[in-house]
């Protein structure tokens, strides 16, 4: 009886919303976490919603690192959109590039059709940012994507292959150099990974060679790696990632990228370091999309090119249309912009989908977006992270520990939570990476991939 009473409430609910005329079209640009925890909220109402990506996937880009360092395959922190909302009839998954936006028709142009929306979410994510040296791409590597990841794993993989085969020490010394260029949490993160890859994992694989005396250097342009964090936790940082044999760099500001060689400014002495990868997470911006948007509009942007929006993540002059994630510039109460960040790009999302619903339904609309900060994690390697919210700092195993179950608590798919918690119980135990494969020619240079 009470599964009976269930069924015929529900579907008198869905028969009032019908006869209200709730059903309204919402498109959504972008299957990051804004877009997708924006999607999840609304395929629960009586909207229908249009998920647009050019990746029929959903990517949990804190974990890039880990396929990039062997530890994880590309589909342990992936899972297919279309997966996600098999069961939801009001959900539309189109898997194309989006080309244009018209605000004044309501109208999403992609690479295959025109699609007409109501209320549009932008969250379109951000890219690698050079801060204009746009031709430093090319002897570099970013780290925001599958591709780039994969990428970073069969260079670092090839290097130590190329150097187990050359006879010239000072070669063979550069095929074991590593330079990282960015020192928040994903400089941090990715060179904490490479040095437990070279002297965790590879140390009895190779017989020309010691992986142990791969260097691995981190290089950040303030005085501190994790600038962000508290000095303590940054010191702390610095202190685990030098136990691994990471060589942090502070105080050094990158002039001249070429192949496999970096020149430094540091405090008026200019340095040569050769390396024979170098990795850029040194800063991000806004995609092309949302470049070409906010010029034509003339909407008000910021140094990254994030779009500023109001406190309810709406455009002034197009009310519905809303902006969250890595493209918006969305301040709390004290005029502080938000970072761009995993857990404010999915609260942005929740907050946006419930608004849009409270609108529709001429229900009293919600506050202006608020931010609950949960804290801010890095994972250096094992046992050792930094974790901090407000006044309450932690390191070391704690610190470690959280960040596995937040980790795992975040990513999507219950067949994903499974199989990495399964992968990482097993490195820990082990210090076995079993992503270890090379995709390209080990005897292609580092730089004909680009």
């Amino acid at each position: 009886m009470i599964l009976i009473s269930l069924a015929i409430f529900t579907a008198l609910n869905n028969i009032k919303g019908k006869e209200m005329g709730f059903e309204k079209n919402i498109v959504i640009i972008g299957g990051g976490f804004a877009g997708l925890n924006a999607a999840v909220i609304l395929s629960k109402k009586n909207v229908n919603v249009t998920l647009i990506d050019k990746r029929n996937f959903h990517l949990f880009q804190p974990l890039l690192y880990q396929v990039a360092s062997g530890g994880l395959s590309p589909a342990d922190i992936a899972f297919p959109l279309r997966a996600i909302f098999k069961n939801k009839k009001n959900v539309n998954i189109v898997h194309a590039e989006v080309i244009d936006v018209e605000f004044e028709n309501h109208l999403v142009i992609t690479s295959k059709q025109k699609i007409k929306y109501d209320f549009l979410i932008l969250a379109a994510g951000a890219k690698t940012h050079y801060y204009g040296k746009n031709e430093w791409t090319k002897y570099s590597y970013g780290l925001k994507s599958i591709e780039d990841a994969t990428s970073i794993r069969n260079l670092i993989l090839s290097s130590f292959e190329k150097a187990e085969l050359e006879s010239d020490v000072e070669k063979k010394k550069q095929y074991m150099t590593f330079a990282i260029i960015g020192g928040g949490p994903a400089g941090v993160e990715l060179s904490g990974a490479i040095a437990e890859l070279a002297r965790m994992t590879l140390h009895c694989d190779f017989r020309n060679i010691n992986t142990n005396e791969a260097k691995i250097l981190l290089i950040e342009g303030t005085n501190r790696i994790l600038p962000t964090y508290p000095d303590s936790l940054s010191q702390k940082a610095k202190s685990n990632l030098e136990q691994l044999g990471v060589s942090v760099i502070t105080n050094s500001f990158v002039k001249r990228i070429e192949q496999s060689v970096i020149e430094l400014n540091s405090i008026d002495v200019t340095k040569i370091i050769k390396a024979n990868i170098v990795i850029w997470t040194a800063g991000v911006r806004v995609e092309n999309l949302i470049e070409k948007i906010s010029k034509k509009y003339n909407l008000d942007v910021d140094k990254g090119g994030r779009i500023i929006a109001n406190r309810f993540c709406e455009l002034t002059d197009y009310s519905n249309v809303y902006v969250i994630g890595d493209i918006a510039n969305i301040s709390t109460k004290d005029d502080i912009p938000l970072p761009g960040t995993a857990p404010v790009a999915m609260q942005q999302g929740k907050y946006v989908a419930k608004r849009i619903y409270q609108l529709l339904t001429n229900k009293k609309s919600l506050r202006p977006f608020r931010y609950f900060d949960k804290g801010n994690l890095a994972v250096i390697g094992r046992k050792a992270a930094v974790a901090y919210r407000n006044e309450i700092w932690m390191s070391g195993f704690p610190a470690w520990f959280i960040w596995l179950f937040v980790h795992l608590l975040y990513l999507i798919g219950f067949e994903n939570r499974i199989l990495v918690s399964i992968q990482w119980a097993f490195n820990y135990f082990t210090t076995h990476k079993s992503a270890r494969l090379i995709a390209n020619n080990i005897n292609q240079s580092p730089y004909e991939t680009k």
